[in-house]
């Protein structure tokens, strides 16, 4: 008994000397990576959790935990560990849309010392098999498709382009595929023409950049057809951005080209009430050495933007281009801008930013605010 008795004031003692010797909080994790092996895609999100032990002598405070990405969801013991006692740490990660290995990590924050730890959970997840709805989302009656948009991306305005999008007949049926309403500058068709059951195909747009007089971001919108049948539902979105040709030119014609140059293209109208315009004159100058064509200017939602008078601008000259931002319907912070298209080769494409802020109010008629 005594031997009993003596063991254990032995073990308080040392006990005691331990927390004595380490007065700050100390993290001490039993494991500091886990792996999660194989995980299947679609099984859902996989948790572990990291036991830890506070072997310090003051209580133990986890300040926050953040993962490396977003896929991996944190969580924490909240309320202070005392010394001797235990907390987690928990990790999650989902596996949809991942496919593969990963390997992430877990930043650790606390007042113990050292201030951060970091964990490790690392494993590989196994591709879901797709099915049909998968690989062709968009729907079209029972007309599936890879995508509702055909994004030629960047086109010169001299080119020819084609490009093409996956279909597939899900039916027990043919399917018939047609197009209406169709724009000049693009041509649609369907390889083949007639889908046999579950037979997959094609929608191949030809965009022609010289029959649009047009610059910049377009969007047009084309009709379908399944079986000579028509759907406000059945548009396909065809887009391009139009863009001058200027890598054929020569060193001499470069020297030689417009250069057009804004006093400034960042203009901050302040606090507005709702309802307010706010106006402003973007000035610039053509500092080049040939004419310079402002092509096409294009606002964003709320803003408008005017060419000027002339949009041929010599040598020298200087000109502006007014934007107008009408807030009726807005609050808050805005930011806008405008696309200006020149024939400058270094300078096709410039953006001219609007911002401030809208203060909510109940005015029914538009109040016009000189900003200058």
């Amino acid at each position: 008994m005594k031997k009993l008795v003596f063991t254990c004031i032995l073990a308080f003692t040392i006990t005691g000397l331990m927390f004595s010797q380490s007065k700050k909080a100390t993290i001490s994790f039993d494991t500091m990576e886990n792996d999660f092996g194989t995980v299947k895609e679609e099984g859902g999100p996989v948790t572990c959790t990291f036991e830890f032990t506070n072997t310090g002598g003051e209580p133990l405070i986890i300040n926050n935990c953040k993962s490396s990405c977003g896929c991996t969801t944190p969580d924490w013991t909240k309320a202070p560990v005392m010394p001797g006692k235990k907390g987690f740490v928990k990790a999650t990660y989902d596996p949809k849309n991942r496919p593969g290995k990963f390997d992430k990590t877990i930043t650790v924050t606390s007042n113990a010392d050292p201030g951060t730890n970091t964990l490790r959970i690392f494993g590989s997840v196994t591709e879901k098999v797709k099915t049909t709805e998968d690989l062709y989302p968009q729907k079209m009656g029972d007309l599936r498709l890879k995508s509702n948009h055909i994004a030629f991306v960047k086109i010169f305005n001299t080119q020819v382009k084609s490009d093409s999008l996956e279909i597939i007949n899900t039916t027990d049926a043919p399917m018939k595929i047609g197009f209406s309403n169709i724009p000049a500058h693009i041509k649609m068709k369907a390889v083949p023409e007639s889908l046999k059951p579950n037979q997959k195909g094609l929608v191949i747009a030809t965009y022609d950049a010289t029959k649009k007089s047009d610059w910049g971001f377009i969007m047009d919108r084309v009709d379908m057809t399944i079986n000579d049948k028509t759907d406000p539902n059945y548009k396909l979105s065809i887009s391009a951005t139009i863009e001058e040709d200027f890598s054929k030119y020569t060193k001499e014609q470069l020297d030689n080209a417009p250069k057009i140059v804004f006093d400034d293209v960042n203009f901050d109208f302040g606090t507005i009430k709702q309802g307010a315009v706010a106006e402003h004159e973007y000035k610039f100058k053509n500092e080049g050495r040939g004419d310079l064509v402002i092509r096409k200017t294009k606002a964003s939602c709320g803003c408008t933007a005017v060419n000027p008078p002339n949009t041929v601008i010599k040598p020298g000259e200087s000109s502006a281009i007014k934007v107008s931002f009408n807030s009726s319907g807005k609050n808050g912070k805005q930011n806008k801008t405008v696309t200006v298209t020149t024939n400058d080769p270094k300078n096709y494409s410039m953006l001219l930013n609007i911002k401030g802020t809208v203060e909510g109010g109940d005015e029914k008629k538009d109040i016009k605010q000189e900003v200058h």
